[in-house]
């Protein structure tokens, strides 16, 4: 792969694309929301441009970046004249929009897909929204909605409740969630699976042994790369600052 960057900018793609010939524009790294893109990015291997921007820093509340996303939140993707700016959705869209690998699961089949939909909303809803904010809320922001060590305490027991209720799923299991290939629906709970264990949620440990096995993918390892604002892109031709992106 060959990458192109600035500080602010990076053009992540096979060697022999350039970045004003891709359409594919993600906004934001530092955060797991961020990170969920960029893995779903890498696991499909589309060329796109990373803005390298970061909450909390001003960088969401600049005019170009409210234009695209008033709630100024990070993720946001633009595709062409198509912007988004939940990362479950980008994930979703990307899985859809493009051709999957053979290795990675994608059904075409209604109920195949609802089942996958299933495990999507309920990690967005009972994991991510439900309990892991709302100790990134109370911990980690605390200097903004102050500290709520009761609620804190409950998010953590509410989340091992959940994780222990479907542990049967991942003992019954030696791979993923629909078998020997992964799907978004392992994507987006693999990245809560990191965010509780970063915060101390104990997991059982056929729980941890999946989330291992996830961690083990070359895409993952490429999407932590490509997410950590502390880590600069390698170097190359600069990314020009008035690049625009194209049409795939």
């Amino acid at each position: 792969m060959s990458q192109t960057s600035t500080a602010r900018s990076a053009y992540w793609g096979p060697d022999g694309t350039r970045p004003e010939d891709v359409s594919l524009v993600l906004w934001g790294v530092g955060t797991t929301r961020a990170l969920r893109a960029h893995w779903m990015l890498a696991e499909l291997g589309l060329p796109y441009i990373s803005h390298r921007i970061q909450s909390r820093t001003g960088e969401t509340m600049t005019s170009e970046y409210l234009k695209l996303n008033p709630r100024h939140k990070i993720p946001t993707l633009q595709h062409g004249s198509l912007c988004m700016t939940e990362s479950a959705a980008i994930v979703q869209y990307l899985s859809e929009r493009f051709e999957t690998p053979a290795a990675f699961y994608a059904p075409t089949d209604p109920a195949a897909r609802a089942k996958i939909f299933e495990w999507c909303y309920f990690v967005m809803n009972e994991l991510d929204g439900h309990t892991l904010y709302v100790i990134r809320r109370h911990v980690g922001l605390k200097h903004i909605y102050g500290e709520a060590p009761e609620a804190v305490a409950s998010a953590k027991i509410y989340f091992r409740e959940q994780i222990e209720a479907l542990e049967p799923t991942f003992r019954a299991t030696e791979r993923y969630l629909f078998g020997d290939h992964p799907s978004i629906a392992d994507l987006l709970l693999t990245t809560c699976l990191d965010w509780a264990f970063s915060v101390e949620i104990a997991l059982p440990a056929s729980v941890m042994a999946y989330r291992e096995l996830m961690s083990r993918r070359p895409a993952y390892a490429t999407a932590q790369l490509r997410n950590d604002p502390t880590i600069a892109p390698p170097p190359g031709a600069l990314l020009a600052a008035d690049t625009t992106a194209g049409e795939i």
